[in-house]
């Protein structure tokens, strides 16, 4: 399936997204791409197999170990705006 710049202008108007032509063309290019896979996939024969045959399986997590960043200033350097520890943003939500 082909989808073209006028679709990808679309999209980033709709995610208020600035694209360059460059990079309009580039997104038609993946996206098209992306869609043609899914066409190839609905090609394949997907009898006999159960939709949720992997549940079973259990997730391999590695464990949480909680690590004290010793230099603070370094990590902070970039924030415009904090109280004590907390980092402060700007209102989103009204």
């Amino acid at each position: 399936m082909k989808v073209t710049i006028k679709e990808v202008e679309y999209i980033a108007k709709l995610a208020n997204l600035k694209l360059t032509e460059k990079e309009a063309e580039k997104m038609a290019d993946e996206f098209s791409g992306i869609l043609t896979h899914f066409d190839n996939i609905k090609k394949e024969n997907l009898d006999g197999i159960q939709m949720y045959s992997f549940d079973d399986e259990s997730s391999k997590l590695r464990d949480d170990k909680v690590i004290e960043f010793e230099n603070k200033e370094e990590l902070f350097r970039n924030v415009k705006d904090m109280s004590k520890t907390s980092i402060k943003i700007p209102k989103v939500v009204e």
